[in-house]
């Protein structure tokens, strides 16, 4: 059995009176593919940052290999080095070449020296096909090259897991496909994600586990084949239709 990495137990987040996420609960273990869908404004997004303390949950944990990252003592960059996040906006640095862009936070963050932190960018920027930009600044770029770019710097921290939060949403629809043929390359390769997506398709092919959010809670979870093809939850099977139909 894959040994568990991420568990998110009990947890809840609340912006003032607002209750975004309520005792959301799963388990992420080695090499799973986990996809959590919904409609918008169910909580997803805000799920991904408090996995990645850009925010704080309100209550509950955050639980990696044994450790609750959300308590005291956590180090979030170092954190952040083995769970690494690939933005919908890319957040790449605009005044740093695509190579600056990927070697900055290895040799801030781990330590490396340039010529490592250079091979390493460049071979990751060779896995997503970016290479020969690696001069380039972020504004002569399309936008699946920006996030190919910002998929290489994230894979360039070697992390255990990727977050990814919608990654194809900011795209013009013929720049999504070489996005996702990334992303599935990436999983056929092993990596631990968990991928916030409106792309169907990938979530149902892709991914091992799909989590249906609504309302800031876990409506429907499981397998992709039995969710997509049997949901329980009504407002599961109300958000699929359009798309089991085409």
């Amino acid at each position: 059995m894959a040994e568990p990495i991420i568990a998110v137990r009990h947890l809840s987040k609340s912006f003032g009176a607002n209750v975004v996420l309520r005792d959301i609960d799963f388990t992420v273990s080695s090499g799973d593919v986990t996809t959590v869908i919904g409609p918008s404004g169910s909580g997803k997004s805000t799920l991904l940052r408090c996995i990645n303390l850009l925010e704080t949950p309100t209550s509950g944990s955050v639980i990696f290999h044994d450790q609750d990252v959300t308590g005291r003592g956590v180090d979030p960059a170092a954190y952040r080095s083995k769970v690494g996040m690939v933005f919908q906006s890319f957040n790449l640095f605009s005044n740093m070449t695509v190579l600056d862009n990927c070697t900055v936070g290895q040799r801030k963050v781990l330590k490396k020296d340039a010529e490592t932190a250079r091979k390493n960018a460049i071979r990751y920027l060779e896995q997503v096909g970016m290479a020969p930009y690696i001069n380039a600044r972020p504004r002569q770029l399309s936008g699946g090259q920006k996030q190919r770019v910002a998929i290489a710097r994230a894979l360039a921290m070697e992390p255990e897991v990727l977050l990814f939060d919608e990654p194809t949403s900011a795209l013009d629809p013929e720049m999504v496909g070489e996005v996702l043929s990334v992303m599935r390359d990436l999983a056929r390769g092993g990596m631990t994600m968990i991928v916030v997506t409106h792309e169907m398709a990938f979530a149902r092919d892709v991914s091992n586990h799909v989590v249906f959010m609504a309302d800031g809670v876990i409506a429907e979870e499981g397998l992709p084949g039995e969710l997509f093809q049997d949901p329980k939850n009504p407002r599961t099977r109300e958000f699929l239709a359009r798309f089991r139909e085409n």
